[in-house]
């Protein structure tokens, strides 16, 4: 047997520049203890910026590299994801693939399979003549692994929009304050489209795996911006219960946070809640070789309660989460 541990975390904002008065050697100092912790195979992360060393010169991971050095992961295979125009990463927000395993091949999914949502606002002012494109804030990330014994494994990396409400135009003040709540139920809205159209491209993409191999080794991670039993997370698992079809069980994706007892199902806290926001779903088959999880959320303070009570703040107010496999060796 083969064992094998896939690691989702989502590193907010990683950048050697970081606002707010952050010490970036200040969070290497945090964090990289936290990626010895994870003992992974197959990294997926989110939240990944880059810089470029001169005007005109290409972007680069300088943050993760140096986050990375000294680390066994630092020469791993390396994927990434592209800004909108598929030349060059993102300034902000970038998902990685890091794998101990060879990478066969990978490609970025972004209004491949669902095209953008056509909508005219009726509470901006002013208002739009025509309606308008709601594309996605980010893309998907799909990189297919080569196993020992010549399968592949299938990871999918993804960060869902979070469900804060969208800009409308004449709606939002400069400093975050809507002018009506019509407005921001508008926004909240898109918001929803924005994050269950990312979704659905997910599960077309797991839909497209599967009709080339029906037992496909299938793994979806990342930040998913919602708990298992909302809108997001409902479309990418696929759960009978929902389809109603029994036949189309060995096509739903389970979420292995089910595995771990209640109380310690949480990867962020919002204002003293806790909540699962960070996931990782596998196919039937892979669920085969699971051994068990880890969500790492012993020192996770609130995302909105510390930043206003602690100066320059350099965790991340995400949770790793981890998850085991022993897997054949044919």
């Amino acid at each position: 047997m083969t064992p094998l541990r896939i690691a989702t975390f989502n590193l907010e904002n990683l950048d050697e520049r970081p606002a707010g008065g952050i010490d970036f050697d200040d969070r290497v100092a945090l964090m990289r203890p936290q990626f010895q912790r994870l003992r992974a195979d197959v990294l997926c992360l989110q939240e990944v910026n880059t810089h470029s060393v001169t005007k005109s010169g290409p972007r680069l991971f300088t943050a993760l590299d140096r986050l990375l050095a000294g680390t066994e992961y630092e020469h791993w295979h390396r994927v990434h994801s592209l800004n909108r125009g598929g030349v060059h990463p993102s300034d902000k927000h970038n998902l990685v693939i890091i794998s101990k395993m060879p990478i066969r091949a990978h490609r970025q999914v972004w209004h491949d399979l669902v095209p953008p949502c056509a909508y005219r606002p009726v509470r901006a002012n002013p208002a739009p003549d025509e309606p308008q494109r709601v594309e996605w804030d980010r893309p998907i990330l799909h990189a297919e692994l080569g196993l020992p014994g010549g399968r592949s494994l299938h990871v999918i990396n993804v960060h869902l929009r979070a469900p804060r409400a969208v800009w409308l135009q004449g709606q939002k003040e400069r400093f975050g304050r809507w002018l009506s709540v019509g407005g921001w139920a508008e926004g909240y809205f898109l918001a929803g489209v924005k994050q269950a159209g990312q979704a659905l491209e997910v599960r077309l993409l797991v839909e497209e795996i599967f009709d080339a191999r029906p037992d496909a080794l299938v793994v979806v991670c990342g930040d998913f911006n919602a708990g298992e039993h909302e809108a997001g997370m409902r479309i990418i698992k696929g759960d009978d219960e929902d389809t109603g079809n029994g036949h189309l069980a060995m096509r739903m994706l389970v979420p292995l946070e089910r595995s771990l007892p209640e109380g310690q199902r949480y990867s962020v806290i919002h204002h003293g809640r806790p909540v699962m926001l960070d996931h990782i779903l596998v196919s039937r088959p892979l669920l085969g070789w699971y051994l068990g999880a880890e969500i790492h959320n012993e020192t996770l303070g609130d995302e909105l309660v510390s930043p206003a009570t602690i100066h320059a703040p350099p965790e991340s107010y995400h949770a790793p989460v981890v998850a085991e496999f022993s897997l054949p060796l044919g």
